[in-house]
C-alpha cells in the first residue's frame, strides 16, 4: 500500500514507519492552529497553556505534580509558574494539611483565562479534524493516550 504523499511530493523512505516522524508531520498543522487561537490571541506558550487547564480541571496542584505531568525539570517549571503568577493568572499558597507543601491554583483571573482558553481549543482544530470521522478521531485519541501513559519518565 502506497502511503499519500505529503505536501512536497517526495518518498518519505523509512520515515512512513516511525511514530516520532508522523507525530512530528501532524503537530504542524496543530502548531499553526495554537499560534494563531492561543499564542497569538492570548500571549501563551502551550506549557502556560496546558498549565492553565490543568489547574482548571483540578482546582489545585503541587508544582512537583504538575513538574511529573509535564515531563518538566522543576526549576524550569518555577520560572514557568513565576511568569503565570506575574500576570496574576495563578496564586501559590501553602497547604492547609501539610504547610511544606506549596499548592498552585488559579487565580480569579486565571480562571477567566481558562474559561476563554477552553471555549476557544474546543472548537480550535476543527478544521484539522474534518478529515476525520468521528470514530476515526477516537481511535486517533485513544492510541496516542495509550503511548503517552506508557511513557517513562
Amino acid at each position: 500500500m502506497t502511503e499519500p504523499a505529503l505536501p512536497g511530493q517526495m518518498d518519505q523512505g523509512s520515515l512512513v514507519n516511525l511514530l516520532g516522524y508522523h507525530l512530528a508531520q501532524a503537530s504542524i498543522p496543530t502548531d499553526l492552529v495554537f499560534k494563531n487561537y492561543i499564542q497569538e490571541t492570548f500571549k501563551l506558550n502551550k506549557l502556560e497553556f496546558t498549565i492553565l487547564i490543568l489547574l482548571q480541571a483540578n482546582e489545585e496542584l503541587t508544582p512537583k505534580r504538575l513538574s511529573t505531568v509535564l515531563n518538566i525539570a522543576a526549576p524550569n517549571l518555577t520560572l514557568i509558574l513565576d511568569r503565570l503568577e506575574k500576570g496574576d493568572l495563578l496564586t501559590r499558597i501553602q497547604s492547609a494539611r501539610d504547610r511544606r507543601m506549596q499548592l498552585v491554583r488559579l487565580s480569579e483571573a486565571g480562571q477567566v483565562m481558562a474559561t476563554k482558553l477552553t471555549s476557544v481549543s474546543l472548537s480550535m482544530e476543527e478544521n484539522i479534524w474534518k478529515h476525520l470521522t468521528s470514530a476515526e478521531k477516537q481511535i486517533l485519541l485513544e492510541l496516542l493516550r495509550k503511548i503517552a501513559q506508557h511513557r517513562r519518565i
